[in-house]
């Protein structure tokens, strides 16, 4: 039995760009599962290794041995691991689970309420705090999200492999970076780049130096990235420019009473 949950993740990029400011970026690129299915093996092999920490004998970490409450659950539930696993174009947490005998609906919910509490202070803390190095930079991986976590079910599980396209934009979040078009431009750049997207990285770049307008640079980007700002289908229609717009300077706005709020 497996028990599945969001990943998410921050990107910090070994690249720089001559003549850019990144003194405001001290946060990484904020990865979810789709963008770090490309990342799997590497993120595998390090739940791996955090699994073998107090192993003498190298088997993976069994979460059920530091369950202490004396019920059902510890007499049903043989072991609990932790690893990851894709379905579709998304990387999933996961903890499988052998099982004594099958749990009931109260028992299954007791479970999770444990295991949750060990993606969010015990197992998931350490390893969201173990640097993975992959190609073009490094990775913290986060099991636990403070906001929204939960196990998901197969119907949840189903749609988002329906959903699934035939290629996906590389994603990058606009906040965080000051207004700063240029340190935007090259991260977006980058990310085509290694998408082997190198014709589009090129053509964004010469349309985005022409745009005379930051808000439109903005808008040319998420045209080849997905950010909060790229055009999406609401109930059968696109987003007009003007609704764009707004949404830009409301991001903008957040940024701004963020840091604000950071300084004092």
């Amino acid at each position: 039995m497996e028990l599945l949950s969001p990943l998410t993740g921050d990107f910090f990029s070994d690249e720089r760009e001559d003549d850019i400011d990144y003194s405001d970026l001290e946060e990484g690129e904020p990865f979810d599962g789709r963008d770090l299915l490309q990342y799997e093996a590497s993120i595998r092999e390090r739940a791996e290794e955090e699994n073998r920490l107090d192993s003498s004998a190298g088997d993976p970490c069994n979460l059920m041995v530091y369950y202490h409450e004396e019920d059902e659950v510890k007499r049903k539930v043989e072991s609990a691991v932790i690893s990851v696993k894709s379905r579709g174009d998304t990387l999933y947490g996961c903890t499988t689970l052998k099982l004594r005998e099958p749990l009931d609906e109260k028992e299954l919910s007791e479970l999770k309420d444990y295991i949750r509490g060990q993606y969010s202070d015990g197992w998931g803390e350490g390893f969201e705090q173990r640097e993975i190095s992959v190609d073009g930079g490094k990775l913290y991986v986060h099991f636990w999200q403070p906001d929204g976590f939960r196990f998901l079910s197969e119907t949840e599980l189903g749609r988002d492999s329906s959903a699934e396209e035939p290629h996906k934009r590389p994603r990058m979040q606009l906040l965080g970076y000051d207004g700063n078009i240029f340190a935007i431009m090259a991260r977006a750049k980058q990310l085509l780049v290694r998408d082997g997207q190198h014709q589009e990285a090129k053509e964004m770049i010469d349309r985005v130096s022409d745009a005379g307008d930051y808000y439109r640079a903005l808008a040319i980007v998420s045209e080849y990235v997905e950010t909060e700002l790229s055009p999406q289908v609401q109930k059968g229609r696109k987003e007009t420019r003007e609704e764009q717009d707004q949404k830009i300077r409301k991001s903008e706005q957040r940024d701004q009473k963020k840091r604000s709020g950071d300084s004092r």
